[in-house]
């Protein structure tokens, strides 16, 4: 009996040990966008702009279409972000005729449930809160986010489908088995789960992946002249939020993005690639994860 395979798309897949090792994480990551959908109430797709929430979007394609996301975009708003990130995220989602929800720390700050010591410090940690009150809002069980494992020593404890006390606390101690790929998804009112579909991938995957499928990005992540600080061996972006602190000289590099954070604890790194096949061979021999 002659069997014939087909893939996620209804193409022949034809000798399965010539499918690449990124064929194999994207099967991997839309297997698992489809158990949200088929065993969350209410899941959520967390977008930011960033190149890894930008796959997140096309894994979710691939996986959904031709009919729309069986869940709504939403981004946890510092109000430190880069312009270029946030002009990028409203037109990326518009050309998906997606559904995008925003929510503010700034709003956080106003209800007084966010206390900062200055107004310049960094909010990286404060959307922690605001994801909370967002949660209890919308009643989401499920968060899906872009966080891999290689990013940093935390991640690297999580389990795919990442389990949330009624609290909201994270307990690596308290995680339930992933054996096979099976997934327990129960929750309790108030609880609900982070579901991370690229946990496995690296930052060389992404890169290669957005090279494959053509995937635009905020601008920042290229090569581009900024003017920044040289402080503590790394360049400081010089912005009304981070200011050259006294007896320090701006200088206009040639840099780029690896990631696109806060931009009160977001530096760039030297850099001439101005494509994804030339960040590629920058990333595969660097020695410093991107949160470095």
């Amino acid at each position: 009996r002659h069997i014939v395979r087909f893939d996620f798309q209804g193409k022949k897949m034809g000798d399965l040990s010539a499918r690449t090792h990124l064929d194999w994480l994207e099967s991997e990551a839309i297997y698992i966008l489809r158990e949200v959908a088929a065993e969350c109430e209410r899941p959520v797709l967390l977008f930011s702009g960033g190149k890894d929430s930008v796959v997140l979007l096309r894994l979710a394609e691939k996986a959904f279409r031709p009919a729309g996301f069986p869940f709504p975009l939403m981004h946890i708003d510092t109000g430190h972000n880069f312009d270029e990130v946030i002009r990028f995220r409203d037109k990326h989602v518009a050309a998906l005729g997606e559904k995008l929800i925003v929510r503010s720390v700034e709003d956080s700050i106003a209800r007084g449930t966010v206390v900062l010591r200055r107004p310049t410090d960094s909010r990286n940690a404060a959307q922690a809160t605001t994801l909370l009150e967002a949660i209890e809002e919308f009643g989401f069980d499920a968060c899906i986010g872009g966080a891999r494992r290689d990013e940093e020593k935390a991640r690297a404890k999580e389990r795919v489908f990442s389990f949330r006390n009624e609290f909201g606390q994270w307990d690596p101690k308290a995680q339930r088995p992933e054996l096979w790929s099976l997934f327990n998804t129960k929750v309790h009112k108030g609880e609900n789960m982070r579901v991370f579909p690229i946990s496995n991938w690296t930052e060389l995957d992404v890169w290669q992946y957005i090279a494959r499928e053509g995937l635009d990005l905020p601008s920042i992540y290229y090569a581009h002249e900024r003017e920044v600080v040289p402080r503590n061996g790394l360049f400081v972006p010089v912005t009304e939020l981070t200011p050259p602190k006294a007896g320090e000289q701006p200088e206009v590099r040639m840099v780029r993005f690896r990631t696109v954070g806060d931009i009160s604890c977001t530096c760039p790194v030297a850099s001439t690639a101005s494509t994804p096949l030339e960040i590629i061979a920058e990333t595969a021999i660097t020695t410093i994860t991107e949160r470095g």
